[in-house]
């Protein structure tokens, strides 16, 4: 298994070229977030305790915190709801597609935040196929607390999918047999049984939903 090896400093190391490796990371670690931070902290360190006051009790940026928050609560609590619900459907059922809207699902991490944000903002405004119909109606989405809440599900809703879908692979059937066996309902068994064994999963999904969502 010596090939395996490459020989720098004396030792042997699996990864050849791990000097190279980490000195790039570093310095793209650097440039794009370590520097950008230091420097936004060290403005922030030239603000008197009265300048940080008003600023953190102004209109606007209250109005902002507020909304950020409420909306990223909203959408993560929605998420929760229909991503244990694919989550399910994905893991207890087969079905003509299924590897297709498991696909699917990933599709908020591959797709540019902008993209996302140009595309739904063009279908839910009001000439949008979706918009147009509220429009009718009187009720606008695009640039509103109900478009940001959209757009804050679509992006939140792989967490919690991926969250609970391999924690109900590995549940293991005989409890709910055993459950059925002995007389209980379909409701006392996922409230008994099934709920307990996800709801880590299910406060994990929630959490990584709403993290990103209100510090955006």
């Amino acid at each position: 298994m010596k090939h395996f090896f490459a020989r720098s400093g004396g030792r042997n190391q699996i990864i050849p070229g791990f000097g190279l490796s980490m000195g790039m990371t570093l310095t793209m670690l650097s440039l794009l977030i370590l520097i950008p931070l230091a420097s936004v902290l060290a403005h922030s360190l030239q603000l008197t305790a009265n300048d940080y006051a008003k600023l953190i009790t102004n209109s606007g940026i209250r109005n902002a915190f507020i909304t950020s928050i409420s909306c990223s609560v909203l959408a993560a609590l929605v998420n929760c709801v229909f991503g244990f619900i694919l989550a399910w459907v994905l893991v207890r059922y087969d079905f003509f597609g299924k590897r297709l809207l498991n696909g699917v699902i990933e599709l908020p991490f591959a797709l540019p935040t902008a993209v996302a944000g140009i595309t739904l903002s063009k279908l839910y405004s009001d000439t949008g196929f979706f918009g147009s119909f509220f429009a009718s109606y009187g009720i606008q989405i695009a640039y509103t607390k109900i478009g940001l809440t959209i757009a804050m599900v679509f992006v939140g809703i792989p967490f919690v999918v991926r969250s609970i879908q391999p924690v109900l692979e590995k549940l293991d059937p005989t409890y709910e047999e055993a459950g059925s066996m002995l007389g209980a309902s379909q409701f006392t068994i996922f409230r008994r049984i099934i709920f307990p064994e996800l709801r880590s999963a299910l406060l994990t999904g929630f959490g990584l939903a709403f993290a990103p969502m209100s510090v955006s």
